[in-house]
């Protein structure tokens, strides 16, 4: 069974940390730093980078779980398979106890719009939401890495609040449904970073075409197309907050019902007996 690295009170949350960047990932390792005092802290990551997994699991083979020793991502543990893998694993049968909040990132780009359907890193978070357990999914929105000490602590900050000041369920939310945030932060000293706002997910327009090549044997491969330009950033979305300079926080929902439809549906007689 997995160990939380030590912290000293074992009254303090437990917290699980994945990505989709890889465990060899520096927003990983950032976010790992920041958030140590917080809590026990326990690291379970992808072995490779999955960015664009979504909420996969890995049912065609086994998975090998590996655990670090020495070196500056001492005690980290990583598994031949996705983010979802990852927490999923951890949730049915690798940890010993259940943790009180997931936390993954931070991702190199952001995921802002329909980039949550795609997106390894929020699906990590998601996996830990099924579970019932709080989580947050956290994007620098310029990738390279720059300011990713600046961003892990801005990360801190609000991981802290989230402990600090838990949410209550929505009133129309089921019993078990925890809260879910991705959040975005732009690559800016830790100073200009105070700014949140609460948002919706903004829009985009469709993502640009493939990119035809042909292999050395002349066969043509295609590499998907980099995603669209915002369509809605409007005020209120995640876009326009980051395009003010703040960080943008999301909360999410798992129901993709769409309820005026539904309605509308039944109204118009598709229900039959």
């Amino acid at each position: 069974m997995a160990t939380s690295f030590p912290s000293g009170d074992t009254a303090l949350p437990h917290i699980l940390i994945s990505n989709d960047d890889g465990y060899l990932a520096p927003g990983l390792l950032a976010l790992v730093n920041a958030i140590r005092p917080l809590g026990r802290i326990t690291v379970i990551a992808p072995e490779q980078n999955h960015s664009g997994a979504s909420n996969s699991l890995t049912l065609s083979r086994p998975l090998s779980i590996h655990r670090i020793a020495g070196g500056e991502r001492d005690g980290f543990v990583f598994i031949n398979g996705t983010p979802t893998d990852c927490v999923h694993i951890a949730m049915t049968g690798y940890l010993d106890h259940r943790p009180d909040l997931v936390v993954s990132g931070i991702n190199q780009g952001e995921n802002m719009g329909e980039d949550v359907l795609y997106s390894g890193t929020v699906a990590a978070a998601v996996e830990g939401v099924m579970f019932g357990v709080p989580g947050i999914a956290f994007s620098q929105t310029d990738r390279g890495w720059a300011r990713i000490d600046d961003a892990a602590q801005a990360a801190h900050d609000i991981v802290k609040q989230m402990l600090s000041h838990p949410m209550p369920k929505h009133p129309q939310q089921a019993d078990g449904i925890a809260t879910l945030l991705n959040v975005n932060i732009p690559n800016r000293p830790y100073d200009e970073l105070k700014r949140w706002r609460v948002t919706r997910l903004g829009n985009r327009h469709h993502s640009q075409p493939v990119v035809v090549q042909n292999n050395p044997r002349g066969d043509k491969i295609y590499w998907i197309g980099a995603a669209g330009d915002a369509k809605d950033a409007s005020s209120g979305t995640d876009f326009h907050a980051i395009n003010e300079g703040c960080i943008s926080i999301t909360p999410m929902q798992l129901d993709l019902t769409d309820h005026a439809r539904q309605k509308a549906m039944a109204a118009d007689g598709w229900n039959r007996d």
